[in-house]
């Protein structure tokens, strides 16, 4: 297998495009593979036009060395082999955007925007350091097997005009080939690239803020207003949401929407979708055996005086210790009451 630069052992080919081959190979000082791409020099170009060509190549690689970002590659090393830059490079695995687009089609709006965002913020980041990129394309995008999504490509002489407009206006192109739907919020922010909008071209810190807007679900903010930038809140992103646990819609009955995190449960006997309290719960019904042994007690007790008044009712005369049942009558002689034999009875009550 071939070596370059006596460090860089090549194993097979990733991708080959009009600027060069990238192959996967393993850095044998470290032992990782990475991704190792071999400039290459286009159809009719002169031979006098080769060397210029390779030596802008390896500077602009060397620039792209000092971005340090997430959506940007990152740049390991630059080597010369037979006169030719070789730039080494994380290797990153997933697939690019041509590849995604053309295996399943259009991305929706909301995961083209998150595309859109990321690729933004890298191509922001390298031209702050001093290396734009001079028409990013679906090939140029990667979307990574971790999530990330990460932008090639970097290192080329930016042609004449390739300024931030211009840079603004390869994004709109890329994600007008990317997006399944441009008639939503997605729509007028690629309109905006563009510089079709009905404001004119936006600015690249406006256009990523729409971007993650869109990509969290959240509607484009109005140009004036309480909606504006630098005023309310935000949605997506981090923002206020609406209709998330906890909030309650207009028109619900108290107490019957979504319980808070972390809040209390309600005790067992709250009435249902009410709020708990000493007024507002269910109230236990008293024990019934109470009631049950006191009414058998008021009846042993009727039962035990009706027993006595007919005793001492139908107890004969004369009646007195001594007598049956032990009465003794407290009624006076001569009262006038007599029974049938002429004996005093007792009173009724």
């Amino acid at each position: 297998m071939t070596v370059i630069a006596g460090r860089y052992r090549l194993l097979d080919v990733l991708a080959e495009g009009a600027t060069g081959t990238v192959w996967r190979a393993l850095d044998e000082t470290s032992g990782h593979e990475v991704a190792l791409k071999e400039s290459r020099v286009p159809p009719g170009l002169p031979a006098d036009g080769a060397p210029p060509l390779h030596a802008r190549r390896e500077r602009g690689a060397r620039a792209v060395a000092r971005v340090s970002h997430p959506s940007v590659v990152r740049v390991l090393d630059v080597v010369s082999e037979d006169g030719r830059p070789w730039v080494a490079t994380e290797l990153v695995r997933g697939l690019t955007l041509a590849e995604t687009l053309e295996a399943g089609g259009p991305l929706p709006s909301r995961e083209a925007a998150r595309v859109g965002a990321e690729v933004l913020a890298g191509l922001r980041a390298a031209r702050a350091a001093g290396v734009p990129h001079r028409d990013v394309e679906p090939e140029d995008v990667i979307l990574a097997n971790d999530g990330r999504v990460v932008v090639t490509g970097f290192g080329g002489t930016p042609e004449d005009g390739a300024g931030p407009a211009a840079e603004l206006r390869s994004l709109g192109a890329l994600l007008e080939t990317a997006a399944d739907d441009r008639s939503g919020p997605l729509g007028a922010v690629i309109d905006a690239l563009l510089g079709e909008g009905p404001e004119g071209p936006v600015t690249a810190d406006r256009a990523e803020r729409e971007l993650r807007r869109v990509a969290g679900g959240g509607a484009r903010r109005p140009t004036g207003g309480a909606g504006a930038d630098g005023g309310g809140s935000k949605t997506g992103g981090g923002g206020s949401r609406t209709g998330g646990g906890g909030s309650r819609a207009e028109g619900d009955a108290p107490g019957t929407g979504p319980v808070p995190a972390g809040a209390p449960a309600p005790p067992p006997g709250a009435r249902e979708g009410g709020t708990t309290g000493t007024s507002g719960g269910r109230k236990h019904k008293a024990p019934r055996r109470v009631p049950v042994l006191v009414a058998g007690i008021v009846g042993a007790l009727l039962i035990a005086g009706a027993l006595v008044y007919h005793a001492v009712r139908d107890d004969g005369p004369g009646a007195g210790p001594g007598a049956p049942g032990g009465v003794t009558s407290t009624v006076p002689a001569g009262s006038g009451a007599t029974g049938a034999d002429g004996a005093p009875t007792a009173p009724r009550s």
